[in-house]
């Protein structure tokens, strides 16, 4: 069960921000509502949300969930990618010291994107990408198997960070949309299987009692509602043009 839950304010200069996809540049209005929504959703859940004021200094910081790895026990500050996410730290630190009292942290030439990790109860499946790299993995894989977890790291093909094809939903039961629907790491979970035209719904995320799925994939919606799982669907169009999905908006902990 998740009992907090930090979220920050896009700020203007989120439509300036990092992309690779060809979707238009945000309406940064819509965004703003999109993330009020976002942030009522989770309230639904019955967390408590620390809401963070937006930074024009950081167009990407909104996507929170890169800038740390966070356990009951510990927190682990990223090094982010992209040189100009590398400050985003900086200000997440004092926010996570008031929860945490033991801090790791990813050194250069190590770099870490919080969106390439996935936590499956004791395990944590570490992925290398654009932005996360050999160093940054492997200095992960040091702090979590130092503090009594399991640590897999998952080279990527396709995906732009790790959660943005798979998914955890507890019981042994994952999400998993193109190559990790064959993947070996993932062999041994059961899946709820996410086709190539809805891959962007497998970035779902389970927060308590619900699972917060974007909106207008009504096949995955369908596979978790007869799997038992309640649904909350938000609009994320504004995010999916940076690059970013529902899981990248939130540390939740």
């Amino acid at each position: 069960m998740y009992k907090h839950v930090i979220v920050k304010t896009p700020g203007r200069s989120y439509v300036n921000g990092l992309t690779t996809s060809d979707l238009g540049t945000p309406d940064y209005d819509i965004a703003l509502e999109q993330h009020a929504a976002y942030v009522e959703a989770l309230e639904k859940c019955g967390v408590e949300v620390t809401h963070l004021p937006a930074n024009e200094e950081f167009p990407d910081s909104t996507f929170v969930e890169d800038t740390a790895v966070i356990t009951p026990e510990f927190a682990v500050i990223t090094n982010p990618g992209d040189a100009t996410r590398n400050k985003e730290i900086v200000e997440m630190e004092p926010v996570l010291k008031e929860f945490h009292e033991t801090i790791h942290h990813i050194h250069a030439p190590g770099t870490l994107d919080g969106g390439d990790v996935l936590q499956v109860d004791d395990h944590f499946y570490i992925g290398i990408s654009e932005r996360t790299n050999e160093e940054g993995a492997q200095q992960l894989k040091r702090i979590v198997e130092s503090e009594g977890y399991k640590g897999t790291i998952v080279p990527l093909k396709e995906f732009f960070h790790l959660k943005t094809g798979i998914a955890y939903l507890g019981d042994d039961l994952i999400v998993a949309a193109g190559e990790f629907i064959e993947h070996p790491d993932f062999a041994q979970y059961k899946k709820i299987i996410v086709s190539a035209e809805d891959e962007y719904s497998a970035n779902c995320i389970l927060v308590n009692d619900y699972v917060i799925i974007p909106s207008g994939y009504d096949q995955t919606k369908s596979k978790l509602n007869e799997a038992g799982y309640k649904t909350i669907e938000l609009e994320m169009s504004e995010f999916r043009k940076q690059d970013g999905g529902l899981s990248c908006l939130s540390l939740r902990f």
